[in-house]
């Protein structure tokens, strides 16, 4: 059985959620964030935004992959993604300093690191 949020197939629901984050980070490459800026104004807002969508973007990853790949050990996958993840994001971390709008911050990258940390740990509790 194909695991669904809503009756829509997980494996959509991630490409959906990271074409949403690749959107905003053009959008911020850009300089053209609009009304999301507003996060970059409360306290703590940006990291708390790292931790969470680079999360969420974990989770469903690691669930779409535990559930195309059931005779691979979840663990091997949960930490494969997650090395993936966190070369992935360091280096957009990094690109950062080539755009004038954009501020390259090893706090950021430090609470996206957790959110990949926190929500791979999520998914293997979820699917024991």
């Amino acid at each position: 059985m194909r695991a669904s949020v809503f009756g829509i197939n997980i494996k959509w629901i991630t490409v959906l959620f990271a074409a949403f984050i690749v959107g905003i980070i053009v959008l911020a490459d850009r300089d053209q964030l609009g009304l999301l800026k507003i996060i970059n104004q409360i306290p703590f807002g940006d990291k708390v935004g790292h931790f969470v969508l680079y999360g969420i973007m974990t989770l469903l990853l690691d669930l779409s992959f535990i559930q195309a790949r059931p005779n691979l050990s979840p663990n091997l996958l949960v930490l494969r993604i997650g090395l993936v993840l966190a070369l992935i994001i360091g280096l957009e971390e990094f690109s950062q300093r080539f755009f004038p709008s954009r501020t390259s911050d090893w706090v950021d990258l430090i609470f996206s690191y957790l959110g990949v940390t926190f929500f791979s740990w999520l998914a293997l509790r979820i699917k024991k």
